[in-house]
Parts: C-alpha cells; structure tokens; sequence
C-alpha cells in the first residue's frame, strides 16, 4: 500500500517577464524624485531673506537722516552766508577798521606805503551817487576782499600821482560796488587817506574790450575802480565781466618809491586762491568728524537733544568752511 507523501512546495509563479510576482500590499512606494534643473542640479526651494530687526532699521535711518540734514545744512549756509549772511559780516568788520583807520588819520600814523600789511586800512572811498562808503584794505586777494574793497598792492595809494587801482565785489559779502557800472561821466568819488583828502570826477566806464582812457598827466592822481558784472537773468549772482571806472582828480599827493613791480595771481582781476584747498580739506573733515559724532549721539539720546548741542558747531564749521570756499572762488563775484 502506498504512503502518500505530501507534495512539496511548489516554486511561486514566474511573470511573464520571468520575474516573481509581488503580492499588490508589499509592493514598494515609488518616490518621485525631484526634477532636476537644465544644469543637472536638483532645484533648491529659495529661503526667504532674514528680517532685519527693527533696531537695525532705526539705526540705518538715523544714519540717512543725519547724513541728510548735515549735508543740506552745509549746502543752505554756504548759499546764505554768500548772499545774505556774509554781507552781515562785512558791515561788522567795516565797522572795526573804520574805528581803526579814523584813530590813524587823527594821530597821523595812517600807512602811505610804499609796502603796508596786507588787510590793514589805507583809505576811506565815499560814491555819493551810490551811497557807497567803504573803508578800503590793504590786498586784493579774494580773502581779502571779504571785508570789504582792496587796494592792489603794485599801485600807487588813492590821491598819490600816478594811477591807483581798488577791487570790489559785484554780488558776495555786501557787493559793495554791485552799483559801480551805474557811474556817468562826471561823478564825484571822495577819497580820505593818510596824507589828507582828495576828490576824483569819473572820467567813464569801460568794459573789456573798449578804449583805454588818455595817460595821466605827470603829477596827477587817476583812480580805477574794479568789479565785476554778469549777463542774463542771473547776472545778479553769476557776475563775469571785469568793469572799470575810471576817475581823476586835479592834485596829487607825493609817491613813495618802492611799489612792488607786480602781485601774484590770486590778486589780479577775477584771481582764485589755491592756496586755500589744505584749509577746505580740514573744514571737510571737521564737518565729517561731527557728522559721526551725531550718528554716534543719536545711538543713545533723543535726536532733539543731539541736534541742540549739535547745531552751533554745524553752523560755525559751516561758517568757517564758507570763508574758505570764497578764497577758491574769483575775487570780484
């Protein structure tokens, strides 16, 4: 009698690929990859850029803003001080030489040259029909002339014999003789010096260009008066024609010897001073100094409390640096 054997286990069914099937719940999840980019690199989702802290902000903006308000502070002073303030400032230091040269004329120790300091007061000049009355100082340098009219130095004093040359503003620090090209022939001009007082009768005004008036006779005084004059609507403030006006006067005082030959550039017509850009540079500096110091203040105080320690050293830099910035500019504006 034959045992029956159980049959043995059969081998799982091949696909028709010849692989086993997989039960349907053990079948692996496909993961979908990520594309990749034309470059062959998988794309990166971008991060969102950190949000600055709000003390950051506050700090970047008080940065701006004090840059801001110095800048605009130097900028208004300087067009202020050129047309409004420094006209202040030129009547205060005519106030004081005119003290000065009125103390000299009544001991009789006023200079008569040949050489006298530069800035110090040789005459007193008086234009009726302008209502100009100026004392005139030593130098015609653009430093110089921010008090008031210079003589230059290589001519001889006004009412001396021979011709003596005086320069003046047409629109800056006063303008004191913005008026000159209203003069006609025949006008007076007065003159006060150490020697004594003399008047002149405006012979005419030339441009350049025109006719030279006839030499002086020997023994005569001739004085010329110098500024600018500008074109246009705004000749006012933008003057760059020289202007002359001529006058003479009947007697002359004495000549001394010893005029120097010839000035430098800086005190001819329409003369810059380069000199003054190492003073500009430290002006520059100063205000750049201070500009930190209030970014710096306004970390730890209150903006109003910095700005009112703040502002009269802004403002006397500013002053300062405008004095030097008229030196680099023309002498006649």
């Amino acid at each position: 009698m034959t045992a029956l054997v159980d049959p043995p286990e059969t081998a799982p069914e091949l696909g028709a690929a010849g692989s086993a099937a997989v039960p349907a719940r053990r079948r692996a999840v496909r993961v979908r990859r990520p594309r990749r980019a034309l470059g062959g690199r998988a794309r990166t989702p971008r991060r969102p850029a950190p949000a600055r802290a709000p003390e950051q902000v506050e700090a970047l903006g008080s940065v701006v803003s004090t840059a801001t308000t110095m800048i605009a502070l130097v900028c208004l002073w300087l067009a202020a001080q050129m047309l409004l303030l420094g006209g202040i400032a030129q009547e205060r230091s005519q106030d004081l030489l005119y003290r000065e040269f009125r103390t000299q004329v009544a001991g009789a120790t006023a200079p008569v040259g040949p050489v006298t300091p530069v800035g110090e007061p040789v005459a007193l000049l008086t234009i009726p029909r302008l209502g100009v009355e100026q004392v005139v100082v030593e130098g015609t340098a653009s430093g110089d002339l921010l008090a008031g009219p210079g003589h230059l130095r290589n001519t001889p004093l006004p009412g001396q014999a021979g011709t003596s040359v005086v320069f003046g503003r047409a629109a800056t620090y006063g303008g004191p003789f913005g008026d000159l090209p209203q003069l006609r022939a025949g006008d007076q001009i007065q003159v006060v010096v150490g020697q004594g007082r003399a008047t002149f009768t405006v012979l005419g005004v030339r441009r350049a260009g025109d006719p030279l008036p006839q030499p002086a006779e020997a023994g005569t005084a001739r004085l010329t008066l110098v500024t600018a004059e500008g074109s246009g609507r705004l000749r006012a403030i933008s003057p760059g024609e020289v202007v002359y006006v001529d006058a003479e006067a009947e007697s002359a005082f004495p000549t001394p010897s010893g005029l120097p030959p010839t000035v430098p550039d800086p005190e001819k017509a329409m003369g810059t001073d380069p000199g003054a850009l190492p003073l500009l540079a430290l002006c520059l500096a100063l205000l750049l100094a201070l500009t930190l110091g209030v970014i710096a203040a306004r970390q730890k105080w209150s903006a109003v409390h910095v700005w009112v320690v703040a502002s009269p050293l802004a403002i006397a830099l500013s002053w300062a640096t405008t004095d030097v910035v008229m030196r680099l500019l023309p002498n006649l504006i």
